[in-house]
């Protein structure tokens, strides 16, 4: 049976992929936009949603949440993601497969693919691993992987180092089509480094961690990606040095993208203050110098996605000295909010930062969401973008509570969001 039409009226339309803003409404037919604009013509059993001349824009898709389960459901299950994430006007999260069994047999992918279905009530697509269990020294099996379901291949937090094992990745990868995500971050250079390398952190007695040990493992990867003309997506990139080398690789125009944390372009390593644990991350928190160039390489198109990074962690991991406090912070319901503060400091535009949060993740990716078009699937958001509100890490709906906008002032609420033509998350009164 056909679900019953859903017509969004008084609608600030922003399509990313357009870059267009309009007023008016559209109209939602069985998980598909049937028609939008000034005019729209619904049947007499419509559903009607007054939008008051808030956003209505294409869903989120965050490239990159961790989530526990299976292994460690007691920092984040695919239900409780999937919760935090419609609260936070995403509809498709791309999980990592640092799982415990790893997301590096075919079996496993389609067991999340299947549990997510069941139980999330956003889409959530499996990353798989690139190479068996994590340990970057023999190649998963890329082509049977993507046939289970897996949307990219990444070892989440950690680097392969091995450059012949790189190389050979990004030749299968190239053969399926696949798409390779790394994290650039060589483990030797960062050593026991915590945070940034600079001023900041010796006065704060705390070893840091250069920005070589990004540029030289980015560096490495797109000589790989010239030599092998495999697809290569860099997880995060977090300075200036990284958004040359990656603009340098796109003017020779090999297949390569990338991405940045929210939290490298709406904080600083000055955020960290008192040896904030909560603002412990991989890539760390840079100079402000660094921010204002990433804000600058998403501006320019140089930086294609911003995501949440969103790293559950519980509080034996995180309430313990900085140096000895995990990597990591939730980002799922604050990815929206952190990103309008772009907006409001006249920085981005805001069909820039949601094409930057919706549909380049939806080309990099390959799927049909992140368009507000005709025909488009109906993973929708309707936020106020000038909604002021202060966080409170308790009303988190992530079982993990880390995170670094903790008592924050923010702008940007959420109102409403579906996925697939129905509604999951709507703040509005009854």
């Amino acid at each position: 049976m056909s679900e019953q039409p859903i017509l969004f009226t008084n609608a600030r339309l922003v399509d990313p992929a357009g870059g267009r803003e309009t007023r008016g409404s559209l109209l939602v037919r069985d998980g598909v936009i049937e028609g939008l604009g000034a005019q729209v013509e619904a049947a007499a059993d419509a559903r009607v949603i007054d939008c008051g001349g808030q956003v209505l824009a294409p869903g989120l898709i965050d490239m990159r949440a961790f989530i526990g389960e299976p292994g460690a459901a007691h920092r984040e299950t695919l239900k409780s993601a999937g919760e935090a994430a419609a609260a936070g006007g995403v509809t498709t999260i791309v999980s990592m497969p640092d799982t415990n069994p790893v997301l590096d047999d075919p079996a496993i992918v389609d067991f999340v693919t299947r549990r997510a279905r069941d139980t999330s009530i956003v889409h959530i697509r499996p990353a798989a691993a690139l190479t068996k269990g994590l340990k970057g020294e023999e190649m998963a099996e890329i082509g049977l992987l993507q046939e289970a379901g897996a949307v990219a291949f990444t070892d989440g937090l950690r680097s392969v180092t091995n450059a012949q094992v790189m190389r050979r990745a990004l030749t299968y990868a190239r053969d399926f089509g696949a798409l390779i995500v790394h994290h650039v971050e060589d483990p030797d250079l960062v050593g026991t480094g915590v945070m940034n390398e600079g001023e900041f952190a010796t006065r704060l007695g705390m070893p840091g961690i250069p920005r070589e040990a990004e540029t030289i493992m980015l560096e490495r990867d797109i000589r790989l990606v010239r030599l092998t003309g495999g697809r290569y997506h860099a997880a995060m990139i977090s300075c200036a040095d990284s958004v040359e080398i990656v603009r340098d690789a796109k003017a020779r125009g090999l297949p390569v993208t990338c991405g940045v944390s929210i939290n490298n372009l709406a904080l600083n390593e000055n955020d960290i203050g008192d040896y904030r644990t909560f603002l412990k991350l991989s890539p760390p928190l840079r100079t402000e110098d660094d921010r204002q160039a990433m804000i600058e390489a998403v501006a320019d198109g140089t930086v294609d996605v911003i995501v949440s990074d969103h790293n559950p962690q519980d509080v034996e991991t995180k309430r313990l000295p900085f140096a000895e406090a995990a990597n990591g912070a939730v980002g799922l319901e604050t990815l929206l909010s952190a990103a309008l503060r772009l907006l409001h400091s006249e920085r981005l535009a805001l069909p820039k930062i949601l094409r930057a949060l919706s549909t380049r993740p939806a080309e990099i990716l390959g799927l049909p969401s992140g368009r507000l078009e005709q025909g488009a699937p109906a993973d929708l958001v309707v936020f106020d973008p000038d909604a002021p509100y202060v966080l409170d890490k308790r009303h988190l709906r992530s079982l993990s509570k880390n995170t670094p906008f903790d008592e924050a002032r923010l702008e940007g609420q959420v109102t409403v969001t579906m996925v697939a033509g129905r509604i999951v998350f709507d703040r509005r009164p009854n």
